[in-house]
């Protein structure tokens, strides 16, 4: 009888049909034995010495009855793998029984210590470092500020015009300037570029009365209008209302006329695209609000626009413009041992602006309540919204609290401008002035501001006008020395561009480093010393940074090189 081959199957199994295979027998042959189930679920039996009674045990295992115990316990755990997941619970259990065991009066106390830079700590500085920065008399004054004004060359206002006369209108439009005065400053020139690529006749902007500024005056209360449309007249035409027979179509009603609602930094392709077929339908359109409803990335036909009406076109009217001059002569007189220089300081600390920043000073309970009445007067909800975290120290640390008057002079002095220096400040109502501006008036005892200059009739005409007001102070600002800027905002937005248009390229301004100032004034170890060679680094670093190139989605009113100014000769240079 043949021999049978071998069954790999079959040999899995134990006794039976299985064996009888095995051993040759001639029955038939069992079907495979099934998959034995998972090791958690299996038994074998005790003819094949399964369980623990039968198991022997391998060799070097543990012979004592206790390491046979250990030993039999770990292998249970091996094979219940499942009782793992309450080893959390018991050991938080445990933990439990412990804590109920222990004196709370016995667990240490967790000290939490204020980032560097969150607290504002400049008072004490400044009361720390006075003596020294009296008896310091290594000032240059403002002889030697701006070393790099003239690096590599000049630059010089580069705006061509145009002599080819103007094709027909395609229509008029109608803009609403919103916000502040410089906020309108951006819907004038952005409309003067749209109405000059799209061939259409402006419309003397309307300026629209909101609640925060307050200012009813009109374009012709700020500028000179005459001479806004004048300087105009070969490259976009502007008129100061529309005609009668345009008017009668909509009823004298503005309200009628098409209102295109246009998303902020729109393309100058939209314009053309959607913007310009309606306004040949219907020949006149308003766009409203208009506040920086155009990109800052143009073609260069409409950067030009934009710099001839920002630089060129837009003159501050001859009551604004006389006054003002007024006071730069004053200051300019009042600075003959300098050279008729001086520094001019926008400061950004009045209630509103505190207020908005949500940083705390050092006026304790009664700041903190000035500071919620304010945030409820001008946004009412805004900062009181459900899972709305303000983080005071987190805000101070990333540069954005306004800097106080005394950190202003603390500044100004490390930065190595002496106390018979001029100053200039640029600011509405400062808050709690009466405590705020006394060290700053200690450091700079020569300090003016628009009150101090003039007699208080003179000043009247303009004092209830906030507008008018901030076209004085950029007035003085713009013919400075040196220009300090604090807070950001579109006034220094606009103030950097014009000063570098009118200076060969260069801002002359200092734009502090607010997030190191923080570090530096909350620093309770810096001597007088350090903290001046730190202060005269950042002076340094602005200097090296007055004349920059405008990089694409760079603001050209920042930023007028190359777009409105071209290079200048040496002859020039040396000349300005």
């Amino acid at each position: 009888m043949p021999q049978q081959a071998y069954n790999r199957l079959g040999s899995i199994g134990s006794g039976g049909a299985g064996a009888a295979v095995a051993n040759g027998g001639g029955g038939t042959q069992s079907p495979p034995v099934s998959p034995r189930r998972s090791p958690r679920m299996h038994r074998r039996g005790a003819k094949d010495g399964g369980g623990f009674s039968g198991r022997r045990l391998p060799a070097g295992a543990p012979r004592t009855l206790a390491q046979r115990l250990a030993w039999m316990f770990l292998s249970l755990l091996l094979r219940r793998q499942a009782i793992f997941l309450f080893a959390p619970l018991i050991y938080v259990s445990g933990m439990l029984l412990y804590m109920g065991t222990v004196s709370l009066d016995s667990v240490p106390a967790i000290i939490s210590r204020p980032a560097p830079g969150s607290v504002y700590r400049s008072p004490q500085l400044y009361e720390r470092l006075h003596a020294d920065m009296d008896a310091d008399n290594t000032s240059d004054g403002l002889s030697g500020v701006w070393k790099h004004a003239s690096k590599n060359g000049g630059w010089k206002p580069c705006i061509n015009t145009n002599t080819s006369g103007l094709p027909e209108s395609s229509g008029y439009i109608f803009v609403e300037a919103n916000g502040g005065l410089n906020q309108q400053r951006t819907s004038i020139c952005n409309a003067v570029a749209v109405a000059g690529y799209l061939n259409a006749t402006l419309i003397i902007p309307n300026f629209h009365y909101h609640s925060v500024w307050r200012d009813p005056s009109k374009f012709k209360d700020i500028y000179d209008e005459d001479y806004f449309i004048t300087t105009l007249q070969n490259d976009v035409r502007v008129v100061d209302k529309v005609p009668e027979y345009i008017m009668e179509r909509f009823g004298h009603n503005m309200s009628n006329v098409y209102n295109f609602k246009i998303k902020a930094w729109s393309s100058i392709r939209y314009y053309r695209d959607v913007v310009h077929p309606k306004l040949i339908e219907e020949k006149l359109i308003r766009i409203s609000p208009f506040a920086n409803r155009l990109s800052f990335d143009a073609p260069p036909s409409v950067q030009r626009l934009r710099c001839l009406a920002n630089f060129e076109a837009l003159r501050f009217s001859n009551p604004i413009k006389s006054f003002a001059e007024k006071l730069v002569s004053r200051m300019k007189e009042r600075s003959i041992d300098n050279g008729g220089k001086y520094i001019a300081v926008h400061l950004r600390f009045e209630e509103d602006m505190v207020a908005f920043s949500c940083c705390i000073f050092d006026g304790g309970e009664e700041e903190r309540r000035d500071m919620i009445t304010a945030r409820e007067r001008g946004w009412r909800g805004k900062f009181t919204k459900p899972g709305r975290v303000i983080r005071p120290g987190f805000i101070r640390v990333n540069g954005k609290c306004p800097l106080t008057p005394l950190e202003v002079g603390l500044m100004l002095r490390g930065m190595g401008f002496s106390n018979n220096t001029l100053i200039y400040l640029a600011s509405g109502k400062i808050y709690s002035a009466e405590k705020t501006m006394r060290p700053l008036f200690e450091m700079f005892p020569l300090l003016q501001t628009k009150e101090t200059l003039v007699e208080t009739e003179e000043l009247a005409p303009f004092k209830n006008f906030s507008s008018r007001m901030a076209a004085i102070d950029y007035t003085v600002c713009l013919h400075s020395e040196v220009f300090v800027t604090t807070q950001g905002g579109n006034f220094p937005h606009f103030l950097i561009g014009h000063r570098r248009y009118l200076y060969g390229g260069h801002s002359k301004t200092i734009k502090p480093d607010k997030r190191k100032l923080a570090q530096l004034f909350a620093n309770p170890n810096i001597g007088w010393k350090s903290l001046k060679r730190q202060l005269l680094g950042m002076r340094s670093h602005s200097d090296g940074k007055g004349i920059e190139i405008r990089r694409p989605n760079d603001s050209i009113y920042s930023f007028p090189i190359p777009d409105c100014m071209c290079r200048a000769n040496k002859t020039e240079v040396s000349r300005s």
